[in-house]
C-alpha cells in the first residue's frame, strides 16, 4: 500500500512531530498559555466546562455516535473473519481489518497509557482553583501529590480511530488518502480543543492523542503490507478496481 520512500517520509515525520510535541509540553508554557485564556479568573472557573456544545454535545452525543461507529466497523470486521464473503476482495477485506483494528487499538492504547500517566487535567490544577501540583510530562510528582491520569486526551481518541480511513484509498490514490487522513486529525483535534476550552485536557495532551493515532494506523498499513506480500503467492492481486479505491 505504501511505496519505500513513502514509508521512510512517514516514519520521519512522526519522529519529527513526537520531538516537537515533546518539546512544547517540556520547553514552552504553550500548554498553561492556552489555559490560562480559557480559564475565568474573576469566577474561578473554565467557563465552557458547562457549555451544551462543549459538554453534552461533543462530550457526549458525539462520543456516542463515534462509538457506534466504531462497533459497527468491528462487528463487520468480526463477522467477515467468521463468514468470509467471496465478493469482498484481498484488498478490500485488508482495509475493513485495518479501520476495524484501529477503531479498537487507537481508544484502547490511548486509555492505557493514560491509565499509567501521573498529569493532571487543568481544572484540577491549584493554578485553576484546584489542589494538584502541575507537572510536565516525565517529570516526578511532588511528594505526597496523587497521579492525575489525564495524559493522553482519552476523549479525541473516540474520533481519532478514523484516520484509519486513509486506507480505503491506498494504494491507488495517495492523494486522497492524505486528505482524508488531514480531515480525520483535525476531526480529532477539533473533538479535543472543545475538551480544552471546558479545561479537561492542555493542548499537547490532545496532539499526543493525535500522534499515537497517526503511529498507530502506520504500523497498522505496514503489517498488512507485509501480510500481503506474504500472501503474494496464494493470493491473486486487486482488481483494478480496488486497486483505484
Amino acid at each position: 500500500m505504501l511505496s519505500s520512500a513513502a514509508t521512510r517520509r512517514i516514519a520521519l515525520g512522526l519522529a519529527a512531530c513526537a520531538l516537537l510535541i515533546y518539546w512544547l509540553g517540556s520547553w514552552t508554557d504553550v500548554d498553561l498559555r492556552l489555559a490560562d485564556a480559557m480559564f475565568d479568573r474573576l469566577h474561578g472557573v473554565f467557563p465552557w466546562r458547562d457549555a451544551w456544545l462543549a459538554d453534552t454535545f461533543n462530550h457526549r452525543i458525539l462520543k456516542t455516535v463515534l462509538t457506534v461507529m466504531a462497533s459497527f466497523v468491528i462487528a463487520a470486521a468480526i463477522a467477515d473473519a467468521a463468514w468470509p464473503r467471496e465478493r469482498l476482495g484481498h484488498v478490500q477485506r485488508l482495509r475493513l481489518r485495518i479501520v476495524a483494528l484501529s477503531a479498537v487499538l487507537v481508544p484502547l492504547v490511548t486509555s492505557l497509557l493514560k491509565s499509567r500517566s501521573i498529569a493532571h487535567c487543568p481544572w484540577d490544577l491549584a493554578r485553576y482553583c484546584g489542589a494538584e501540583p502541575y507537572v510536565r510530562i516525565f517529570e516526578a510528582l511532588p511528594l505526597g501529590a496523587s497521579a492525575g491520569h489525564c495524559l493522553p486526551a482519552g476523549h479525541a481518541s473516540s474520533a481519532l480511530w478514523l484516520v484509519s480511513v486513509l486506507v480505503l484509498w491506498l494504494p491507488g490514490s495517495p492523494r486522497k488518502a492524505m486528505l482524508a487522513a488531514v480531515f480525520s486529525l483535525a476531526a480529532g483535534f477539533a473533538v479535543g480543543w472543545m475538551q480544552q476550552l471546558r479545561g479537561a485536557h492542555f493542548l499537547t495532551h490532545t496532539l499526543w492523542s493525535m500522534w499515537i493515532a497517526s503511529a498507530i494506523v502506520f504500523a497498522l498499513v505496514l503489517y498488512a503490507q507485509r501480510a500481503r506480500r506474504r500472501n503474494a503467492e496464494t493470493i491473486p492481486d486487486a482488481l483494478p478496481a480496488e486497486r483505484a479505491g
